[in-house]
């Protein structure tokens, strides 16, 4: 019998992440796919990304729709509440031997907060990770404690999921599954990305992507307001992407629209690029600007510089392309021009990503035909 294998994603990010194991899964003799749809996937405001999913030719083997209209933290604990039992239902309904899970987001701790209590096994992708500066540091260690295998993108997160009570033998090094997708990728020219983002990206171009510091006593719109203020300064064209569906994110996103009105010709905001335009986008910017995982894992793979603004990804391990840097308008600023630094970026194409190279979703793969679902325990390895 064929172990059916439940695979949750949430967001546009997550699943440009999972695709290629999806794919994977898909086409594996041993291993059925069901695919759980959630989250900021099925929200217009966040591009409707659920039609990607279907685009790939994926179908979806349930929906848990648990997003509420607002970014609160009330909203958003309430979110993960009705999550929890959109879980259950579909849980019961798919009857799935184990769950995949990857990450750090909320939907995805309401899905295994469902899946533990039930007794579903979970495989745990992106665990021992650290993001000082957000709630998602902890919802990532508590789905890493509820899970009963485990893949990670460097040595050193593995050490620390095995300091958290798990077994050696549970914990395997896959690298980035961001990585996967840059040789993946359809590469998309020059002229069809400047037709989809409407602005021009000769000379300099920046590609930004700035979500809340929800750890952070500041509220979102001081939060933006240096980075805005900075990028008013630099002679750049600048692509934004949306924040995420995090406390104050449509406060930082209604700023970003204010802004991209008065810099039509040089700035734009888009809820999606889709990860073929996403990662073609990647190859063609001077420099990748704000505070995402995106910025740390996949930029440095392609020899261009990070400018890593405030304490979300405070924890991570970085490539000497990753320039660390204050909230402070002036500090951002300062930190833009090096990374446009003619230097810099010289010294940038030769940086080694420390996530690795691609392969991630094959390697995993590898181990999980040979897993026996059916053998699960959560014995505490003592250090």
């Amino acid at each position: 019998m064929n172990a059916k294998v439940c695979v949750v994603t949430g967001s546009r990010a997550d699943y440009g992440l999972l695709k290629g194991l999806m794919r994977e899964i898909k086409s594996s003799p041993n291993l059925e796919l069901q695919v759980i749809v959630t989250g900021m996937h099925l929200s217009e405001d966040f591009g409707s990304t659920y039609l990607e999913i279907q685009e790939d030719d994926f179908k979806f083997s349930y929906v848990v729709d648990m997003l509420l209209n607002s970014d609160s933290p009330t909203a958003i604990a309430k979110s993960i509440g009705i999550g929890v039992m959109g879980f259950a239902d579909a849980f019961v309904n798919l009857q799935p031997n184990y769950l995949i899970l990857l990450g750090d987001r909320f939907e995805i701790f309401a899905a295994a907060s469902a899946a533990y209590t039930m007794g579903i096994p979970i495989v745990h992708l992106h665990g021992g990770e650290a993001t000082e500066g957000s709630l998602d540091e902890g919802y990532r260690h508590a789905v890493t404690k509820l899970s009963s295998l485990h893949f990670t993108a460097t040595t050193e997160y593995r050490k620390r999921v095995i300091q958290m009570g798990h077994s050696p033998e549970s914990v395997h090094v896959v690298g980035a599954m961001g990585l996967d997708a840059i040789e993946n990728v359809k590469p998309i020219s020059t002229p069809s990305l400047e037709d989809f983002l409407g602005i021009s990206l000769s000379g300099d171009s920046l590609l930004v992507t700035f979500h809340p510091e929800t750890h952070e006593a500041d509220p979102a719109e001081y939060q933006i307001a240096g980075v805005l203020d900075a990028l008013a300064r630099i002679e750049a064209n600048i692509v934004f992407t949306m924040p995420n569906a995090d406390s104050g994110g449509r406060k930082i996103w209604s700023l970003i629209e204010s802004f991209v009105a008065e810099n039509s010709s040089r700035a734009c905001l888009h809820r999606s690029l889709g990860q073929d335009r996403y990662i073609s986008l990647l190859s063609r910017v001077s420099a990748v600007v704000g505070n995402s995982s995106s910025g740390v894992i996949e930029a440095p793979s392609f020899g261009i510089g990070t400018v890593n603004i405030g304490r979300r990804q405070a924890g991570r391990v970085c490539a000497s392309s990753v320039i660390h840097c204050s909230s402070s308008s002036d500090d951002i600023f300062a930190s833009i021009n090096k990374a446009l630094d003619p230097s810099f970026r010289k010294f940038a194409r030769e940086v080694v990503n420390p996530y690795g190279m691609p392969g991630a979703s094959k390697r995993i793969m590898r181990i999980l035909d040979n897993w026996d679902w059916r053998v699960v325990t959560q014995t505490f390895y003592d250090l």
